[in-house]
């Protein structure tokens, strides 16, 4: 007995609609997830940044007084600043990002009163004769700082503040005399490490 042919081809079955949607979610979810994380701290601008720390540390550890100490360090701020902002604008260019994007500005909004703090902190200490205390102040603010503003920006970033804030934590309960070579190690070192480890996996 012969078998009964349909008319017309059988067609394939659609694909469900729950993968069509599933498709679409993770297409928008890797799409948000690319623009919440632009590199904030750029790779190559952290590790300048961290050279001049270096330098800084060796002209601060020279200095007869606590003024002239706290003026490098100040000289060496206002340096590391404008070298984050000068790679940040470049790498903001090479990616094709604004830089009053949102996640950028999250970042400075995030980023900045911390470290507002520590300068007010700053100068409190010194006046009363506690300038002993602001290399473990300067790295427990820093490292909130990042923390909070890599909330906003590659995993990596975050990492990097807990590293800063555990560096001055210790510092704390360290001899002062070691105060150099803590912001040695947290601005130096750990810019230097960062990024490097940011500049390799998120570009320049």
């Amino acid at each position: 007995m012969a078998s009964v042919q349909p008319i017309r081809p059988v067609r394939p079955e659609p694909l469900e609609l729950h993968a069509h949607a599933m498709d679409n979610l993770r297409f928008i979810r890797e799409t948000m997830e690319r623009a919440a994380s632009f590199t904030a701290v750029p790779g190559w601008g952290g590790f300048a940044m961290g050279c001049t720390a270096l330098a800084a540390t060796l002209i601060a550890a020279r200095q007869p007084t606590v003024e002239a100490w706290l003026t490098v360090w100040a000289v060496e701020g206002l340096v590391a600043i404008l070298v984050g902002v000068i790679a940040l604008s470049h790498k903001a260019r090479t990616a094709h990002v604004s830089l009053f994007s949102a996640p950028t500005r999250k970042f400075a909004l995030s980023f900045a009163p911390p470290l507002l703090a520590g300068l007010l902190l700053t100068v409190v200490l010194y006046r009363a004769h506690l300038g002993e205390s602001i290399p473990a102040m300067w790295l427990l603010l820093y490292g909130t700082g990042v923390v909070t503003g890599g909330a906003f920006s590659v995993r990596i970033v975050p990492v990097m503040g807990l590293c800063f804030m555990l560096l001055g934590a210790v510092a704390l309960f360290c001899p002062t005399l070691w105060g150099n070579y803590f912001l040695a190690a947290g601005f130096g070192g750990l810019h230097m490490l960062f990024g490097i480890i940011i500049a390799r996996r998120f570009g320049g």
